[in-house]
């Protein structure tokens, strides 16, 4: 997924790989206009109880996410966590999965599977459309 020119999908692929996603302060983000903020899905707007409690979960549910590297939250410069709402979403289906009984780690492989075939699914239609265009 591109937000704002990043490319969020290449840091979850190495997220699934082993590494640890480089941690960010919330005062890198400082460049940032409201609006962008506003726009940008990446921002980390969100501490951890305001998105426990959006989700439904505690907070040992994120920090166990952390763990097992689907998400890896930034943090304010007093050191808390800070979601994003993309992180926000992965969180929730990460939920759905272990309400059906799926365990923590195995729903975390199984939404990084699911992104990075998205992802490939994305690339091959356009791959598609520039082969397309080409021949015309």
């Amino acid at each position: 997924m591109r937000v704002n020119g990043k490319d969020y999908m290449d840091q979850r692929r190495s997220n699934a790989e082993g590494d640890t996603l480089a941690r960010g302060t919330i005062a890198e983000t400082a460049e940032l206009t409201a609006e962008d903020r506003f726009d940008d899905e990446d921002y980390p707007a969100y501490s951890m109880g305001a998105a426990a409690e959006m989700l439904g979960v505690t907070p040992t549910f994120l920090r166990a996410l952390g763990a097992a590297k689907l998400i890896e939250p930034k943090r304010s410069g007093g050191g808390h966590r800070r979601y994003s709402r993309y992180q926000l979403r992965l969180a929730a289906r990460a939920r759905e999965l272990v309400d059906q009984g799926t365990p923590v780690e195995a729903a975390c492989r199984i939404i990084i599977l699911e992104d990075q075939l998205a992802e490939a699914l994305r690339i091959n239609a356009a791959y598609v459309r520039e082969r397309a265009a080409e021949d015309r």
